[in-house]
Order: structure tokens, then sequence, then C-alpha cells
């Protein structure tokens, strides 16, 4: 059974109880202090405009290890090349806004609603979450944003107008900090592609416990 979270409190049901497909409870808010607690029990929001927020923690996760990243020779070439310029923090709003509103293939619309915006920027503004962008002539080309939760960083999402972008956001993100493990939340075969995998949730709160 889908547990309905208590307005006046943060609290989370044990992940244990969360159904087949991940999903663990609804309701609540996205309050600052209620994101934070969902992110160090390894809990997401992930729901849209048509439903209540909606709550989970898979039972498998999809991870990428920073040391496991694959980097084909001619992304070496790119990131190598002063194509593009790499920036942490400076737009986090652009980069959230552009997540909203990139065209997915198989997508219609987009699981990134005004109220979260507003939720992962209050984050942002507390220090909590973070963007990680890719510029070319001062023009803001592809990046991708996320939560720190200790040595963990819980990717949202990416986005990339031009080619190779938002592959130069997530070598960069993998080489350049001192994160044990990137969450990617959704399997795609692009980012299985560069070296992400599946793990069983209880080591990734094992990972979780240990990076906090």
């Amino acid at each position: 059974m889908i547990i309905e979270l208590k307005k006046n409190s943060n609290l989370f049901p044990d992940v244990a109880l969360a159904d087949a497909d991940g999903l663990l409870a609804y309701g609540g808010d996205l309050s600052t202090a209620r994101l934070i607690n969902a992110y160090k029990n390894g809990i997401f929001p992930w729901y849209s405009d048509e439903s209540p927020i909606l709550w989970y923690s898979p039972h498998q996760r999809f991870v990428l290890f920073p040391g496991d990243i694959k980097i084909t020779k001619s992304m070496k070439q790119v990131m190598l090349s002063g194509k593009f310029e790499m920036r942490r923090n400076t737009s986090f709003s652009e980069v959230i806004h552009h997540c909203a509103k990139v065209q997915r293939e198989g997508q219609d619309g987009t699981w990134i609603t005004n109220e979260m915006e507003r939720a992962y920027i209050s984050l942002h503004k507390e220090g909590i979450a973070h963007s990680f962008e890719v510029w070319n002539n001062a023009r803001l080309v592809g990046g991708l944003y996320g939560v720190e939760v200790g040595g963990v960083f819980c990717g949202e999402s990416m986005f990339s107008h031009v080619s190779n972008a938002s592959k130069a956001a997530l070598i960069w993100l993998a080489t350049s900090f001192q994160y044990k493990m990137i969450d990617c939340q959704v399997h795609t075969p692009h980012l299985e592609s560069m070296g992400a995998k599946f793990i069983s949730r209880e080591e990734y709160e094992k990972i979780l416990r240990e990076s906090t």
C-alpha cells in the first residue's frame, strides 16, 4: 500500500515498503527540509502536473561510479579542444529551465514542473543543489543539475543544445569533483554507454550512509 505523507512531518516510511516500481509514498510538499530528508534516505520526487507529488525509492539504482566512466577518443579530443567552457553554479536557474523545456525522445511533456523548479532553486540557494554548465561563445549550450548528499551526487536532469554538450558536463562532473557515486536515477542507453550500471538499493544505501 502506497502511503500518504503527513503535512506536518518530513518523515518517510521505510523504503522496503516501496512497490515493484519503486513508488513509496505520495503527497506532502517540496519544502527544503523534506527534500533534504528524502535524498538522505535515497528517495526522490518524480511526478507530473496531473498527479500528486510521488516519491520513489527504486529496488535497483542506476548509478555511475566516477572511476568507471567511459570516455571515447573523440570525446577526449572535445574535452581538450577548448571548444567548451565549463562552469559550476553560475546559472542554476537557467540550467533547470532548459532541462524542463528540452524535447526528449519518447516523452510527452516534462516531469520538471514549475513547482519543482522553484523547489530546486531554493535547494540551490541553500548550497545543496548544484549545476554543472557547458558554455560556448558566452552561450549556455548544455549542462546538468542535481543534489549533493555528502559524497554522492544525485543527478536530476541534463540538457544539450549542441552536440556533445551534455556528455561534456557529465565527464567534467565525474572527473573533476570528488564524488564517490553519481546517481543517474533513470536508465538510458546513453548513460549506460558511458559506464553507468545498476546496483541494489541495499548497496546504494550503504554507499550513501558511508558518504554522509
